[in-house]
């Protein structure tokens, strides 16, 4: 048996090809979220792997038969769950050939192109998000840098294992029970994770609490003032986590601000941008990276929403020395003269693993067969699709806002209201806007998910899949009618000239 049987390769590779793109006209005949049970494929599924091969034609259908159903489709265009996983033909390609080359490119010398165009594409978002210079790697201090990793977990970690060492390194080992890093409430949980796996005490992760008042931005007057109460207790502040585009209602903190409070203690400042970086290629966008020049580190995911597949997720750091220093490993194995140099970049050195995928591969073709003009209007075709649903939410009394809109994802819910018509009933409300979630998402027609914030369950919907068009968005919105009216068990109130039903006063 060749494994790359020429003839069979290509032959394979039609039918795949035509079996994706089959899966993808035929996207919204699925119901979006999986409704299979726990153990459906363990149940179906052989107890051994085959002694014999089996054709490419038997394996599909079984994809078809089997796994399908258990799919909860990202792509769908009524996928409004989570944050998007977009992906386009350029990806799709991308990834082709990066899997066909299937380079470890883990020095310069073990594939120089793969090092040498992720530089290129990192320079190529650097510009178009107007980040520092002191991020580039051409920077004329040559402390700058940037990288591709596979998440913003990866991020976190390297990240913080950077702020960890470095601060070790100025006060000594002893010290390392008191480390402590900062964040708000609405900071992805990813960060409590991260800093577990470099060795920072749970109970030293410090969240400031945020408030619906302040649209749960990370307030820097509540930071200091916990820095200060710390420090008091001996505590050490390395590092701090600050979000353009929370998870929970895409809150966006204030970047300059919060970088002055953490440059009076020496810390490492993070910018997590994993969901709204993208749109910040956008110049109406912009202003929300503005302070970034304060930052040590950022990062975004161009797999959620700038059209590349997982995963990608794009990491710049101002100080690559402190950067790579407890990352970097050397072995006899992959001595050479490029890196011996000094004028090569390794990779190995600003990960975790040593081996890495050729990824800058599909995020180059992506900038290059979109442009950032088509990329631009992407963006911005979510952006409206996004603010019409906010509009058609303002237009039904049953319902209110919850968080301002900055981006693609609207944070709405039932009234406590148009529940029991007292303001202050969210325990009710939390209670039917679960049950309205969960009787949408069993329809099969939508997927979104919730979050809970300030103690009151909201509903997000989050636009950015790429073929999510108009019509999917009216559809949606349509159910969520359709299912609210249902379970209040009563039609949809007549609205006054202010958008309040009539006989309530706010």
């Amino acid at each position: 048996m060749n494994p790359l049987n020429p003839i069979e390769f290509r032959r394979q590779c039609h039918m795949v090809t035509d079996f994706v793109v089959d899966y993808y006209q035929n996207i919204e005949k699925y119901p979006v979220r999986s409704q299979v049970k726990p153990g459906y494929l363990l149940e179906s599924s052989p107890d051994c792997a085959p002694m014999y091969p089996e054709s490419i034609e038997d394996i599909l259908k079984d994809v078809q038969k089997d796994i399908i159903p258990g799919i909860t489709h990202w792509q769908s265009p009524n996928f409004f769950a989570y944050f998007p996983a977009s992906l386009n033909m350029a990806s799709f390609l991308g990834e082709m050939l990066l899997n066909g080359f299937s380079v470890v490119g883990f020095n310069w010398e073990s594939s120089p192109a793969a090092t040498e165009l992720e530089i290129v594409v990192m320079e190529w978002l650097l510009k178009l998000l107007q980040l520092p210079q002191s991020f580039s790697t051409s920077s004329n201090h040559g402390g700058g840098g940037g990288v591709l990793l596979g998440s913003t977990c990866e991020a976190f970690i390297c990240t913080l294992l950077a702020a960890k060492e470095k601060t070790l390194d100025q006060i000594g080992r002893e010290n390392t029970e008191n480390l402590a890093v900062y964040c708000s409430d609405q900071t992805h949980f990813s960060l409590h994770k991260s800093a577990k796996v470099v060795g920072i005490k749970p109970e030293n992760v410090r969240q400031v609490l945020t408030t619906r008042s302040t649209n749960f931005e990370l307030s820097p007057e509540s930071l200091e003032e916990m820095i200060k109460r710390d420090v008091e207790d001996g505590l050490i502040p390395i590092y701090l986590c600050a979000t353009v585009g929370t998870t929970s209602t895409t809150a966006v903190d204030p970047l300059g601000s919060l970088c002055e409070v953490a440059s009076k203690y020496n810390m490492w400042v993070h910018v997590d941008a994993a969901y709204a970086g993208s749109a910040c290629i956008c110049p109406e966008f912009r202003h929300f990276l503005d302070g970034v020049e304060g930052a040590s580190s950022f990062s975004f995911n161009a797999h959620k929403w700038l059209l590349t597949n997982l995963s990608c997720c794009c990491l710049w750091v101002k100080d690559k020395s402190s950067f790579t220093k407890p990352l970097s490993t050397t072995s006899e194995l992959m001595a050479n003269e490029s890196t011996e140099s000094g004028k090569v970049v390794d990779y190995k050195d600003w990960q975790i693993s040593l081996a890495r995928r050729f990824q800058a591969l599909k995020l180059w073709m992506v900038l290059r067969s979109y442009g950032t003009t088509a990329l631009r209007e992407y963006i911005r075709k979510h952006v409206k699709m996004a603010k019409d649903f906010e509009g058609l939410v303002n237009m039904d009394a049953r319902f209110e806002i919850m968080a301002p809109r900055y981006f693609s994802m609207v944070c709405f819910r039932v009234s406590p209201y148009a529940i029991s018509q007292h303001h202050d009933n969210d325990h009710k409300a939390n209670e039917l806007n679960q049950m309205l979630l969960e009787s949408v998402n069993a329809t099969g027609r939508a997927y979104m998910t919730h979050s809970v914030v300030g103690g009151v369950y909201i509903i997000r919907f989050s636009v950015g899949a790429s073929l999510t068009e108009d019509r999917h968005v009216n559809m949606a919105w349509e159910l969520v009618q359709g299912v609210a009216t249902s379970l209040l068990g009563e039609p949809r109130p007549e609205t006054t000239s202010n958008g309040q039903p009539p006989g309530r006063e706010d």
